[in-house]
């Protein structure tokens, strides 16, 4: 008997208020004002998701659950607490390599004992249940390699520019062909060669897939591994005949397909060719490398101090490079005092600016910047042009002009802040040696109505704050 049938009433019940909480949680976090209220909803639905699990199968004792529990949640709380918020993206991709492996092994455990979860039938493990094994031990598989190299490429162990193999189109098409007619196969042979396969080449192809997509489409990869981690559980869900995984894995999916749709569309990607590891990225690999031989105008605290001073209106523009140097709180503490002298100051936020959806929010929320000054790309873009200062901390690819003009770039059409359009650019940059994460070089830094500020973000931000006291 189908195991769902005799599950009790108040576990669908307790599951389905779980899953309430999630939508609330989703709800919540769509706003910075909301996100905490979010975060509380979601720990509840969890907790009410776990308790009901653990209440009514018997996995194990109870002090096997609460030594679990205890060993599981240290290490997550040393990690919260140890982690900066530069890493967050590569603890991210880890966190997803690790609900990946998850559905592989359950996909395993299932495998090798179907009796103890329900799903032996006359001829062997059940037909349905042979297809939710493949798909959520493919997706799963998928998901922890393709996060494993997400994580190398963000941490710097492999470089951020994409690795295009030769014919990688054809041989990713034909690994993926050859895993869908595997999974098909396998609800007429049950043999464990068949399943075996179907999981090396998901492994295979999860690194196929993420080794050719560059840094500056890293955020859409994050994104993206996050969908894929939450369709593996829902996959394992129906396997193991839990609502509550079917539930939140599809809210997980889901939300994160539609999140990396809108980051596509707001990069002027095309959502297949990402997905499909940089389809069609071979016209755009080119782009101009660094050139520290261009003349440029370099100027020192002082100057951007008194510029800010004169001006009715700064636009500060954040990016990977304040996360880097932790200047977020020394950057709100400038933006204070420049409202002091009254100067009209805003954020602008671009949807990629760092290496995860929403990083930037994140700091300048971590560092008590109002709400009501941070405005995203598109309802900020046109005041540029009657803005007296851009002030630019380290955010390289988002405001390159070359994305508007230079069609051999890798990050052409991807739409850019317009901060070339100020009457000045202050530019926070360690060197001009660098380049963006999408390695290129960024032509703002040699025009006439640029200065280059050149030092560690968060040092700079504070002499500039020392001239404005």
């Amino acid at each position: 008997m189908h195991e769902a049938a005799a599950t009790p009433a108040w576990v669908l019940i307790a599951y389905l208020i779980a899953g309430v909480c999630f939508i609330l949680a989703l709800r919540g976090l769509s706003s910075p004002e909301s996100s905490r209220r979010g975060n509380r909803a979601g720990m509840i639905g969890m907790a009410i998701a776990v308790v009901t699990t653990l209440a009514v199968h018997e996995i194990a004792s109870l002090p096997e659950i609460l030594a679990a529990v205890a060993i599981g949640g240290g290490i997550g709380l040393i990690t919260a607490r140890k982690i900066q918020m530069t890493a967050m993206p590569q603890l991210v991709a880890a966190f997803h390599s690790l609900v990946g492996m998850a559905a592989v092994l359950v996909g395993a455990a299932a495998f090798l004992n179907p009796g103890a979860f329900g799903i032996l039938g006359p001829d062997g493990i059940e037909p349905v249940s042979r297809i939710e094994m493949g798909l959520g031990v493919a997706i799963g598989a998928i998901t922890f390699s393709g996060s494993v190299i997400a994580f190398l490429k963000l941490n710097g162990n492999m470089s951020g520019k994409p690795i295009l193999l030769p014919l990688r189109h054809v041989i990713n098409l034909a690994t993926l062909a050859a895993i869908l007619g595997l999974i098909a196969y396998f609800t007429v042979d049950q043999s464990p060669w068949v399943f075996w396969t179907v999981a090396a080449l998901s492994f295979a192809i999860g690194f196929l897939l993420i080794i050719p997509i560059g840094g500056a489409d890293m955020p859409v990869v994050i994104s993206m591994l996050n969908s894929y981690s939450g369709w593996a559980a829902a996959a394992m869900g129906f396997t193991l005949h839990n609502s509550a995984m079917i539930i939140t894995g599809a809210l997980v999916g889901s939300s994160g397909a539609i999140l990396s749709y809108i980051m596509c569309r707001a990069m002027n990607r095309s959502f297949i060719s990402v997905i499909a590891g940089g389809f069609g990225g071979d016209a755009v690999a080119g782009g101009a490398a660094a050139a520290i031989d261009r003349p440029y105008k370099r100027g020192s605290a002082e100057d951007a101090a008194f510029l800010m001073k004169q001006a009715d209106q700064v636009i500060i523009v954040p990016g990977y490079g304040m996360a880097v140097s932790q200047a977020q709180h020394a950057l709100r503490e400038m933006g204070d005092l420049l409202k002091k002298e009254g100067v009209r100051v805003k954020y602008a936020i671009h949807p990629v600016a760092g290496r995860m959806p929403g990083h930037m929010n994140v700091l300048l929320a971590e560092a008590n910047v109002p709400y009501d000054d941070v405005f995203e790309l598109e309802d900020i873009n046109s005041e540029f042009a009657q803005t007296d200062v851009a002030f630019v901390i380290g955010a390289n690819d988002v405001t390159n002009p070359a994305a508007k003009t230079d069609k051999s770039s890798p990050i052409y059409g991807m739409p850019v802040l317009d901060v070339e359009k100020a009457r000045t650019v202050l530019f926070i940059k360690r060197s001009m040696g660098g380049v963006g994460y999408a390695g290129v070089d960024n032509e703002l830094f040699y025009r006439d109505n640029t200065m280059m500020l050149l030092a560690d973000a968060k040092k700079m931000v504070e002499e500039i704050v020392k001239n404005l006291g």
